[in-house]
């Protein structure tokens, strides 16, 4: 196996401006607590292709139901690859847990933007059976793929991004 990548937690501040800015009121001492809980990704076994992410909280979502999740995590990657995020299969499966943009594209240079390359993982209770989702902190929520991309041979690309999500699009 090729070894591309390395998790790592966004430093604290950056954690504490997200986490804030999505949980407004949220306290320092419960946001310090957050953080030092923060599990970086990992493969449940080692025929796994994804690495699953944690709950940094509890999460309870009922039908219809959306939580965007800080993670904390950043993903620091070669160039030439991308990490896709998924839900996990079984809570998808269970209970139609959807992420809001399908699937999510971390590219490679996500890393050295202006907010660290922070996370966020944004799910809803997709169910069609009435089923709440009931997650306890340290669950495993989402799971992210690694993999590699090709260029055509006429790109000329050379912008660069300096911001988080949906910078590529800022002109």
């Amino acid at each position: 196996m090729q070894r591309i990548a390395k998790f790592e937690k966004v430093s604290f501040e950056q954690f504490k401006t997200d986490w804030i800015d999505t949980f407004p009121g949220t306290g320092q001492e419960t946001v310090t607590g957050i953080y030092e809980g923060i599990q970086l990704p990992r493969r449940a076994t080692s025929g796994s292709a994804g690495y699953d992410f944690f709950t940094p909280v509890e999460i309870t979502l009922k039908p219809g139901e959306t939580v965007k999740v800080p993670t904390g995590i950043r993903a620091n990657m070669e160039e030439g690859w991308v990490l896709q995020i998924f839900p996990r299969s079984s809570l998808g499966f269970k209970f139609r847990l959807q992420l809001n943009n399908t699937v999510g594209i971390i590219d490679s240079d996500y890393y050295y933007s202006d907010n660290e390359g922070h996370m966020f993982i944004k799910v809803t209770n997709d169910t069609n059976e009435g089923r709440t989702v009931e997650l306890k902190a340290g669950t495993g929520f989402a799971q992210g793929i690694f993999l590699p991309f090709g260029i055509t041979v006429d790109d000329a690309c050379t912008g660069s991004r300096n911001g988080g999500f949906g910078s590529t699009d800022v002109r």
